[in-house]
């Protein structure tokens, strides 16, 4: 597996926000982290990608314990986008790509052809590269998303999480974004609202509520009438679409 957690617990104070997850992703495969508001999935990420420690539990990158690993040893292989994620100096777009590749940069090292080549590569991936030289805070809200996954990109990561990544954006760029995330090769964990671009885009599904999680598989497996009812309090039917199917809310 890329990556395995086992049992994992972490509190504020004396609220356990995630409570005993456990977890197992095949290398390569996407998978979507859904759930209520506040169930714990950005909680989840950031205890997955390092950020935080849990109280309990523990997280392994291809059998090796992330807590034994180097912060920057990690940074080179997992990149996280967060939902809330900010820049709030006023630089290019491209010097802000390029705050991707500190990790694989010793602090005297010049900038290489490898790092010219990943900052590209990732501009053109979110459809940003005519905005390379435009102000960070002349962007919109959606365009500033796709900057802040590129930077991502531009890490060169193995494994790539990502926290409500279609937030601001607009359908066409929702859609690009997950198609994207897809055809990536990497092992992807997303949180996502959109059960329906869950059902389109992840291999796999994990359903986390009150930090707890209620269900895994494969999205047919996991996306039924009764789950939706019982953790999202909605009511729906489902109807043959070529990628599967699609959920249609009842009024």
């Amino acid at each position: 597996m890329s990556i395995q957690a086992e049992n994992l617990i972490w509190r504020v104070g004396r609220k356990t926000i995630v409570d005993n997850v456990s977890l197992s992703i095949k290398p390569g495969t996407v998978l979507g982290l859904l759930g209520p508001n506040g169930s714990g999935k950005s909680s989840l990420l950031r205890l997955l990608a390092g950020l935080r420690r849990p109280a309990t539990g523990r997280i392994t990158l291809e059998g090796r314990d992330i807590a034994s690993i180097s912060r920057r040893d990690l940074a080179q292989r997992v990149a996280l986008v967060q939902q809330h994620a900010a820049t709030e100096i006023n630089m290019a777009v491209e010097d802000v790509v390029r705050l991707g590749r500190t990790p694989h940069r010793s602090p005297l090292a010049g900038w290489t052809q490898l790092d010219s080549h990943a900052v590209d590569t990732a501009l053109q991936q979110v459809g940003m590269t005519d905005f390379r030289h435009v102000s960070w805070q002349s962007l919109s809200g959606g365009e500033r998303q796709r900057v802040h996954i590129a930077r991502a990109l531009a890490q060169q990561p193995r494994e790539l999480f990502l926290d409500e990544p279609t937030n601001h954006l607009d359908i066409q760029h929702q859609l690009g974004l997950l198609r994207l995330i897809a055809r990536l090769g990497l092992t992807s964990i997303v949180a996502l609202h959109d059960l329906n671009h869950a059902a389109m885009f992840c291999d796999y599904l994990l359903v986390l509520n009150h930090g707890k999680v209620v269900a895994t598989g494969t999205p047919a497996e996991v996306l039924t009438p009764e789950l939706l009812k019982q953790v999202f309090q909605v009511e729906c039917d489902f109807a043959p679409h070529e990628d599967g199917f699609h959920i249609l809310f009842k009024k």
